[in-house]
């Protein structure tokens, strides 16, 4: 049997009340998400339950993208994000295996793939 742990976020940023700074959906803090590096990372409401599970080769670009554009599978639902989980994980097999293993796992509300529990 495989054992698989999820792992601790390198980076958890909230979103503010009343932010003042240039902003997007009340998140002030992208800038200490990394440019560079691939991970995986999860959006949980203010219940502290998992929306959205998602992984990619540059974290930073990537998060900011569901905020932005039009097909993202929250995007009706961006209002209800209060924080983003961020994990650094290098190997692009190991964050496919991470991201498919939390969705099911932790049953991410607006993810429509690889949902195995329906």
């Amino acid at each position: 049997m495989i054992n698989i742990t999820i792992p601790k976020p390198d980076v958890s940023i909230t979103k503010e009340a009343d932010p003042q700074m240039s902003h997007i959906y009340g998140f002030t803090d992208f800038h200490l998400i990394t440019r560079e590096k691939g991970g995986i990372f999860m959006f949980f409401n203010e219940q502290d339950e998992l929306l959205y599970v998602g992984k990619a080769r540059k974290l930073r670009q990537r998060i900011k993208k569901h905020f932005e554009d039009t097909v993202s599978d929250i995007k009706d639902h961006r209002n209800e994000v209060t924080r983003i989980d961020v994990c650094i994980v290098e190997d692009p097999v190991e964050r496919e295996i991470y991201e498919t293993y939390i969705i099911n796992t932790l049953r991410a509300k607006y993810n429509t793939e690889k949902v195995l529990y329906k």
